[in-house]
Parts: C-alpha cells; structure tokens; sequence
C-alpha cells in the first residue's frame, strides 16, 4: 500500500512540473510581474514629521465613508523634512488609518474597521503605485492618512469600493 502512494505522489509531483515547465515555456513574463501585496513597514506613515506635513500641508478627498488627506513629496522634500538623514523604509506610497472614538466607541469595532480599510488598500494600492512610477517619477513618496467617517461599521465591499475611489480621485489630481 505505501508504494502504491508513493508512486501515486512521485508521479503527481512530475505531472506539476511538467505543467508549471510548460507555463513557463509560454508564457515567461508571467512569473516575472508577480509582486507580493504584502504591506510592509514601509508602507507605513510613521514619522512624526512626515504625519505632521500631512495633516498641516495635505489635500484631501472624501467618499463616504473615508476621508483620505494626502501630500506627494520629492527627494529634496523628503529630505528638508528630517534634521539629520532621511530614515530607511520610507516607502513609495505610505499611509496611516485612524478611525475616531467618537465615532466608533467601542475599540473591537474601531479594530475591525482598521482591518477592513487595511485589506482594502493593501489590494487597490497597486494601480497608485504604478500610477506613480509612470506618471510621477519625481515624487520619492506619497503619504496619506485615512479617516473613517460613518457612526456604523460598514461592510467591507463598501469601505473597498470607497477606497478604489478615493485612490482614483488622488490619481487623478496628482
């Protein structure tokens, strides 16, 4: 019985190969343009003077139920910003998600609220991201603070769709 499985396995496992050999084979690029959505610490807004320039210095778009501020920054920029040296891990695109006591009292559902606009812009910030590359190349970074509007939670299929228009609306007026 443990051979029969274990030719069963050996002989699935060829199969894959071949299968992924012959993806490859037709189409190589592929493989090549895959990059992970992960959100890194990069992709954080966590200097005091880069949150800050946002809130003192930013332009901002609402769609219900967020409120996004931002401000795009060039090299020298970013550098005028800090009095020493520009710290590592400054993405290309940052944010920072608050969501206000006041409107949400209680902290599982401010928790939970956070998760959902997270998930959400860790999915839509792609095309910014692109937006950026080719459109901008002189902004190092673009910074932006996300604030949660409603007195309800709301599901995530409508924080996700207000997050895609509000990233539009941002690359529309860069």
């Amino acid at each position: 019985m443990k051979t029969k499985i274990r030719f069963f396995c050996n002989f699935a496992y060829q199969v894959a190969q071949r299968i992924m050999k012959s993806a490859i084979d037709h189409n190589p690029i592929a493989l090549q343009e895959h990059k992970p959505l992960t959100l890194g610490k990069s992709s954080k807004l966590r200097h005091r003077t880069l949150v800050e320039g946002v809130f003192a210095d930013g332009k901002g778009v609402y769609e219900f139920p967020l409120r996004v501020v931002w401000r795009a920054l060039t090299t020298e920029e970013l550098d005028s910003a800090f009095r020493d040296h520009r710290p590592d891990r400054i993405g290309k695109v940052q944010m920072l998600i608050t969501v206000p006591k006041k409107k949400r009292r209680h902290a599982v559902d401010r928790v939970l609220v956070r998760r959902r606009i997270r998930e959400s812009f860790r999915l839509c910030r792609r095309e910014l991201e692109e937006a950026l590359e080719k459109g901008h190349p002189d902004i190092r970074t673009l910074s932006m603070a996300i604030i949660y509007q409603s007195n309800e939670n709301l599901p995530y299929g409508t924080i996700e769709k207000a997050m895609a228009r509000s990233l539009t609306k941002i690359m529309r007026r860069l």
